[in-house]
C-alpha cells in the first residue's frame, strides 16, 4: 500500500514540476501586463518538438536543447512584438483573445514546420529504474524535478538580486510608478514573454523523454499550468509552484485510486473549486509576494 502511494507521489511530483513551470510562465506575464497568455502551452510544445527534431537531424542533445530554448524565446518575443504590443491600448479581454488566436496559429505552424506525428527524446541519463521503498523512480523524473528546482532558484535570484529583475517586480506592483521612475515598461513586457517562453521550453524538453510530444501536446499542459496559476493565486510565483505540485499530485492520485479516465478532469475541477470557494487562490490577493 505504501509503495503504491509512493509511486503515485513520484508521478505527481514529476508532472507537478512541469505544471509549476507553466504556472510560473502565466504568473510572469500576468504580473507584467495583467494578461493571461493562453499561448503558454505552445511554448512547451515548441521546446519539445524543436529539440526532438534537431536531435533526429543529428545534433548533439545539449546543443539541440540550447538552440530549442533560443528558438522558443524568439517565438515568445515575436508574439509580444507583433501581436501584443500593437494591441497594448485594447482592453484585457481583447488581448486574451489575441493570445488564444496565437495559440491556434502556433499549433498550425508546428504542423507545417514539423508534422502531426509523436516524437520523443532519449532519457538524459538512461532508463534504468531506481527502486525506492518498493516504488519505481525513473532517472528522467529526477531530471524533471531537479531542473525545475534549478530554474525556480535562478528566477528567484534574477528577480531579487538583479536590477532588471527588480524593475520587473516594480512594474508588476505599480506600472505607472515604474514608468515615472524611468523603467522601460515595453522592455519589461518583452522580457516577460521571453522568460515565459524559456520556462515553457525547459518544461517541454525535460518531459518529452517521458510523455512524447506532438503539435497538440501544449494544449493540456498549458491548461494544467493555468490551473496551477489560478490555484496558487494569479500573479503569485510561489503560489504557481505550490499550485503546480498540488495539481500534479491530485491528478496522479485520482488516476491511481479512481480511474485514469479522470486524469485530465482534475485540473478543471480544481479551477471550478477555486472560482467558487477561493477566488483569490491559496495565497490570497494578487498584491502578495511574487517570485
Amino acid at each position: 500500500m505504501f509503495a503504491e502511494l509512493l509511486q503515485y507521489l513520484f508521478a505527481g511530483l514529476t508532472s507537478g514540476a512541469i505544471y509549476a513551470l507553466a504556472g510560473l510562465g502565466f504568473a510572469i506575464i500576468y504580473n507584467a501586463s495583467h494578461v493571461i497568455n493562453f499561448a503558454q502551452g505552445e511554448f512547451i510544445m515548441i521546446g519539445g518538438m524543436a529539440t526532438s527534431m534537431m536531435v533526429a537531424a543529428g545534433l548533439p542533445l545539449p546543443l539541440a536543447i540550447l538552440l530549442a530554448v533560443v528558438v522558443t524565446m524568439m517565438v515568445g518575443v515575436a508574439l509580444e512584438k507583433f501581436a501584443i504590443e500593437p494591441a497594448r491600448n485594447s482592453d484585457v479581454v481583447t488581448i486574451i483573445i489575441i493570445t488564444i488566436g496565437a495559440s491556434i496559429f502556433l499549433r498550425g505552424l508546428a504542423q507545417v514546420v514539423w508534422d502531426k506525428e509523436f516524437h520523443s527524446l532519449p532519457a538524459f541519463s538512461g532508463e534504468t529504474p531506481i527502486n525506492v521503498a518498493g516504488a519505481t523512480l525513473m532517472p528522467q523524473s529526477i531530471w524533471v524535478v531537479g531542473i525545475s528546482v534549478l530554474v525556480i532558484v535562478a528566477l528567484w535570484w534574477f528577480f531579487n538580486r538583479t536590477l532588471f529583475g527588480k524593475a520587473m517586480l516594480a512594474t508588476s506592483f505599480n506600472r505607472l510608478a515604474a514608468q515615472l521612475m524611468g523603467i522601460g515598461v515595453k522592455k519589461v513586457l518583452m522580457v516577460s514573454f521571453a522568460l515565459s517562453a524559456l520556462l515553457g521550453a525547459v518544461g517541454g524538453i525535460v518531459v518529452t523523454p517521458i510523455t512524447f510530444t506532438n503539435y497538440e501536446a501544449g494544449i493540456m499542459l498549458g491548461l494544467k499550468g493555468f490551473s496551477a496559476a489560478v490555484l496558487g493565486g494569479l500573479g503569485n510565483g510561489l503560489g504557481a509552484i505550490v499550485g503546480g505540485l498540488v495539481v500534479g499530485i491530485a491528478e496522479a492520485l485520482a488516476s491511481g485510486y479512481l480511474s485514469s479516465a479522470y486524469k485530465d478532469a482534475v485540473a478543471f475541477v480544481i479551477i471550478l473549486f477555486v472560482l467558487f470557494f477561493l477566488p483569490n487562490g491559496l495565497f490570497g490577493k494578487k498584491g502578495t509576494d511574487r517570485v
